[in-house]
């Protein structure tokens, strides 16, 4: 038996072990990296079918979230602007601009401007956007400077680690009721030891109390 296979072999299995190990690691790590929202997500920025310029209209023109997401206090979802909001504007400032097309179209049949989706919550994600706005988290927490977007893209994971940062420590986020909709504006907790007090209180006042476990965002 010795002639057929050489003594080199002896160590085969344990070759095969450590072959496994490291196999098992380097797919672990590749899933882990390559599967999460940071790398799938982060940096999505489609063509739209209307070239909407947000750091003009929110930010060099000051126009609050809310006239185009209306829903978003009420809500659970923000909510996609209608044509008729944008006509209310459009239908004097560059009435007959060939880039807005598709929203006279759309004003005219009633068919919807196919807008294509920049952030999606997974089906098995429950999100509301009501309960966080209410409780002075902004539209900047979640994505971004959206005000110096001339085109809007996916600027946060939104993965489950990202979620959880912010449920276990609300006070770091939170602001001024005021201030919700002001992408300009700090959290409390960035203004000093004054502001960090006051986003405790808020936090302690509001009850607000994020769920840390599944059944919280997984229903």
């Amino acid at each position: 038996m010795s002639k057929i296979f050489p003594k080199s072999a002896n160590a085969l299995p344990l070759q095969i072990v450590i072959f496994l190990v490291v196999l098992a690691g380097v797919a672990t790590a590749a899933v882990t990296y390559y599967s999460t929202p940071k790398y799938l997500r982060v940096g999505y920025q489609p063509i739209q079918p209307v070239p909407f310029d947000h750091s003009l209209h929110a930010g060099n023109l000051g126009i609050d979230c809310r006239y185009c997401h209306a829903a978003v206090e009420k809500s659970a979802t923000s909510s996609i602007p209608t044509s008729q909001t944008c006509m209310n504007c459009h239908s004097i400032i560059k009435a007959t601009s060939p880039l807005l097309e598709p929203v006279r179209q759309s004003y005219a049949t009633g068919v919807p401007v196919p807008w294509v989706k920049i952030h999606q919550a997974p089906d098995y994600v429950y999100f509301n956007h009501s309960v966080h706005v209410n409780r002075g988290i902004s539209c900047v927490e979640c994505h971004g400077k959206v005000n110096e977007m001339s085109v809007v893209y996916h600027a946060k994971s939104h993965s489950m680690g990202f979620c959880l940062d912010c449920h276990r420590d609300p006070a770091s986020r939170i602001r001024d009721p005021k201030d919700v909709y002001d992408l300009n504006s700090l959290a409390l907790a960035d203004q000093g030891p004054e502001g960090l007090e006051k986003a405790h209180r808020l936090v302690k006042d509001w009850r607000v109390k994020p769920p840390q476990s599944c059944s919280g965002c997984h229903r």
